[in-house]
């Protein structure tokens, strides 16, 4: 069984930091572009990043550009996102995902239950 589970939110004042983490099981983890999505109150899930499955490639969304950083283990299993600079805008259910090399949440098969970030100004 596939399981994804993030963790490393919660509350934090604008321009703090947080790392969200992923840690994956019942996947074989180093096959799969790993993806950070989000999901702010009465918007739609929304493309933040992505890995490649050796981790030598990454993609933003322009909006955390220069802010966020993805990372990989795959000794570990585990992805994570530093995330710098914060702001209220940033205030969403983060969620991991596993699947192809796309943007498009619906190019990912394996979700996480998702992790909360509240940034306070």
């Amino acid at each position: 069984q596939v399981q994804l589970v993030e963790s490393g939110g919660g509350s934090v004042e604008a321009g703090g930091s947080l790392r969200l983490s992923c840690a994956a099981s019942g996947v074989t983890f180093n096959w799969y572009t790993m993806g950070w999505f989000r999901q702010a109150p009465g918007l739609n899930r929304e493309f933040v990043a992505r890995v490649s499955p050796t981790g030598t490639s990454t993609v933003y969304a322009e909006h955390v550009k220069g802010r966020f950083t993805i990372s990989r283990d795959n000794a570990k299993n585990t992805v994570d996102l530093q995330m710098n600079s914060l702001s209220p805008e940033d205030t969403a259910v983060y969620y991991c995902a596993a699947g192809t090399w796309s943007m498009n949440d619906e190019d990912y098969t394996y979700w996480g239950q998702g992790t909360q970030v509240a940034v306070s100004s």
